[in-house]
């Protein structure tokens, strides 16, 4: 693992996309459960539901965790058009964080360097 990229990464996966990604990542990262209190701060992946619509789980985990949310990152599949990657939008304006990079599925090499690179912007 990359010593300098520390910030750590929460996700959720609801078809394994994401888990694939953060895989390939190569990076501190928690799956979220419903008992998860996170009190460092850190990146958000999310995939998005529906039209565009943020996962409960994730509704759930930053109703008690958004101090510490620095960025959000959506997964999601570009035949949905607009809705592409809605979450992340979505969670980046009601948290006024920064919507780092969207990835379609779980992603490629260009889109791991590009996250790499924004997370070290954060830090």
């Amino acid at each position: 693992m990359n010593e300098v990229v520390k910030l750590l990464i929460i996700y959720d996966s609801l078809t394994g996309n994401v888990q694939r990604f953060i895989e390939k990542l190569d990076m501190r990262s928690i799956k979220i459960t419903p008992e998860l209190f996170i009190d460092e701060p850190f990146v958000l992946i999310t995939y998005t539901i529906g039209f565009g619509e943020v996962p409960k789980s994730i509704k759930r985990f930053l109703e008690s965790n958004h101090r510490y949310l620095r960025g959000t990152i959506g997964s999601g599949n570009r035949n949905w058009g607009k809705f592409y990657c809605g979450a992340a939008e979505t969670i980046s304006m009601q948290y006024d964080v920064p919507l780092l990079h969207k990835f379609e599925l779980s992603g490629n090499v260009n889109d791991v360097e590009k996250i790499k690179q924004e997370v070290l912007n954060i830090v």
